[in-house]
């Protein structure tokens, strides 16, 4: 085998090696985020959850029909003389508006994760700042599955979770799919918790 040949031989095999060998790249997975900073010791994930999709569209419902209401009134008014310019420009700010509004609920929807484990409920939400809530179950008063007209013909739900605490904030599961399922492994969780609690102080 000539010289130049061999080299590049040994140079490619040891670059497969190389990438054989290489250690899979750090995850970002919401995952790796709850064991890092937010599980304890022990701490049992029974249920991780994302909205539905629907609450992309229904969380800018009432900006979408506000806009879409100002564009046919801006088109009416254009063709009659009363706005300046052309009413295709209005038509056209009125899609770009959209669009970003749109583009900021996909964002909300993608930074919204829901956590139940044996020991709290856990709400991630936000796009450029992470805002938690986290109440434990033993400390959950009660809870409320609520559904809107928009939510009841999407199939989605909302539920309420009511601290014990009157100066703590209210915490909301949004827009979830299968909210009956759902909020009956809630309030199961919240009950195994309470009986342990029960048990454990009774030791």
């Amino acid at each position: 085998m000539p010289v130049n040949a061999e080299v590049a031989f040994n140079a490619a095999a040891a670059a497969a090696e190389d990438v054989a060998i290489a250690p899979p790249r750090t995850s970002t997975s919401i995952a790796t985020l709850l064991t890092s900073h937010l599980l304890q010791d022990g701490e049992v994930v029974l249920l991780i959850l994302k909205p539905s999709l629907w609450f992309i569209l229904l969380s800018a419902l009432r900006f979408v029909a506000v806009v879409l209401i100002l564009m046919i009134a801006a088109s009416l008014l254009g063709r009659s003389g009363y706005l300046p310019g052309n009413t295709v420009a209005y038509r056209e700010l009125g899609v770009f508006v959209l669009a970003g509004r749109m583009m900021w609920s996909v964002l909300q929807w993608m930074g919204r994760v829901y956590i139940l484990t044996d020991l709290r409920i856990v709400r991630l939400s936000g796009v450029f700042s992470l805002e938690i809530f986290d109440c434990p179950l033993r400390k959950v008063a009660r809870t409320r599955l609520v559904r809107s007209m928009r939510e009841r013909l999407t199939g989605t739900g909302t539920i309420e979770i009511i601290p014990s605490d009157d100066a703590e904030p209210f915490g909301t599961w949004s827009t979830i799919p299968r909210p009956v399922e759902v909020h009956e492994q809630v309030v199961a969780a919240i009950n195994r918790a309470r009986q342990g609690g029960t048990m454990a102080g009774m030791r």
